[in-house]
């Protein structure tokens, strides 16, 4: 399976449980969402960051493209996912909501690994990766010929 397939199913899912969920919480607390939003935009980003860094940093090839594809289709699926999430689970919202998850919040599910997976490329990328010690070799490889003694120098004076 491509890559882009398996990061933007994933964080489509993620980011349609997370908006779900939302939803619901704005429902019994319309007026606390600030530190809701807050920690799961985090998370969100959080996420698609951190991924995008173990994938450089572990050298996938080709990691820009995909995740660059891994984003719209992140955001069109998880546009989907929440029109369904919150018609089963949050207030019985019909398809007429589905015009603006697939375009506003598409673009804005989209940004949200995009930008987020751009930088963790990047930071991934300047992270080098540890060598592995190998016991079968000499550590201290011996010289082949023999040094010589330093000659002492007296003082002058």
């Amino acid at each position: 399976m491509s890559t882009w397939v398996i990061r933007g199913l994933v964080m489509a899912v993620l980011h349609g449980v997370a908006l779900t969920l939302l939803a619901k919480y704005a429902v019994y607390h319309p007026t606390e969402q600030t530190l809701a939003v807050s920690l799961t935009l985090a998370v969100l980003v959080g996420a698609a960051a951190l991924w995008a860094a173990l994938d450089a940093w572990r050298g996938v090839p080709d990691g820009g493209r995909a995740w660059f594809i891994a984003a719209l289709v992140a955001g069109v699926v998880s546009g989907i996912l929440y029109v369904i999430g919150r018609a089963v689970f949050v207030d019985q919202t019909g398809v007429s909501e589905l015009g603006g998850a697939l375009t506003g919040g598409a673009a804005f599910s989209a940004l949200l690994v995009l930008v987020p997976a751009g930088l963790g490329l990047f930071v991934g990328g300047r992270i080098s990766r540890p060598r592995p010690v190998e016991e079968d070799e000499p550590r201290e490889t011996p010289s082949p010929r023999p040094r010589r003694p330093r000659r002492l120098q007296e003082p002058r004076g």
